[in-house]
């Protein structure tokens, strides 16, 4: 286990990665969401390794790249917060009824993160659509819900953030990392 890893997670559109930059902002090593780079490589290179087209070949991709990342992240000694985690893939093929491959299970068993894990709740309020984020405000909240109940299951203790701006979200984080 990595007790200095730590995972923002949630529906789409809840400010996770605004939460994310703001907290590189201030000098903490983060690890970007890899859903977003690879929909962008697809679209540009022409594949379907996209949530639109082949889920399962999209959440392949995440899992390789993610696994990277995650080893990658090994060199950091200091906090580490990561926009999603591997189980966030679990919750993915869940969430879009798919079979969860044994090798994938066994991946978000094995790369743990720290126990607690920062759950962005929906949030009406700032819930936007864009190109590549095409989940509708039901969709998010029920990502959102999948994505608490994965990280249960696998024994993690979720800590919701607060709904207010970014500056006191990243904060609250501080406190909670005890910086």
């Amino acid at each position: 286990m990595s007790d200095h890893f730590f995972v923002v997670t949630g529906g789409p559109g809840t400010g996770k990665t605004s939460l994310i930059t703001e907290l590189a902002r201030r000098g903490f090593h983060t690890i970007p969401e890899s859903g977003r780079a690879i929909i962008r490589e697809e679209m540009q290179s022409g594949g379907d390794a996209l949530p639109w087209a082949d889920r399962a070949a999209y959440a392949e991709r995440m899992l390789q790249r993610d696994l990277r990342s995650y080893e990658d992240a090994q060199a950091h000694s200091g906090p580490v917060i990561f926009d999603r985690g591997i189980p966030d893939i679990l919750g993915y093929l869940t969430l879009c009824s798919l079979p969860v491959p044994s090798h994938v299970a066994a991946a978000a068993k094995a790369a743990r993160y720290n126990a607690r894990v920062f759950l962005a709740p929906y949030w009406d309020e700032i819930f936007t659509q864009d190109t590549e984020r095409t989940q509708t405000r039901a969709e998010a909240e029920a990502t959102g819900a999948v994505m608490r109940d994965t990280y249960t299951a696998l024994g993690y203790e979720i800590i919701e953030l607060p709904r207010t701006d970014i500056a006191r979200r990243a904060d609250f984080v501080c406190e909670q990392l005890a910086i």
